[in-house]
């Protein structure tokens, strides 16, 4: 399963309202793919339908899409959304990974 903090489910409502979709009829795509500094680098983005290996979860009215094998990396992570002077934008909290580069867009497990 993956998680949506409280600020990430609102800044993702917001983003899907200013690009005119509707959130009931979005899908949050969340992946992973090879490359990165420590190996492997998540995929975030907007989907309209699903493929067929997709997994779906929801929570917070987020629906989240994610295929098989992105969920084998990804189970238990919680996505997170900070913004301020010191940095802003998505971020991943995975239990998974034993390593991680500086910016947060790539691990290794």
């Amino acid at each position: 399963m993956i998680s949506v903090s409280p600020e990430a489910e609102r800044k993702l409502t917001e983003l899907m309202q200013q690009e005119g979709r509707n959130p009931e009829a979005t899908y949050v795509r969340v992946g992973v793919q090879s490359g990165g500094c420590s190996g492997l680098s998540y995929e975030l983005g907007f989907a309209d339908e699903l493929l067929a290996d997709d997994r779906v979860y929801e929570e917070r009215g987020v629906r989240i899409a994610v295929n098989k094998k992105s969920l084998l990396y990804l189970v238990g992570t919680t996505l997170e959304y900070q913004g301020g002077l010191n940095g802003k934008g998505f971020s991943f909290v995975n239990p998974n990974a034993t390593r991680t580069c500086g910016c947060g867009e790539s691990f290794a497990v």
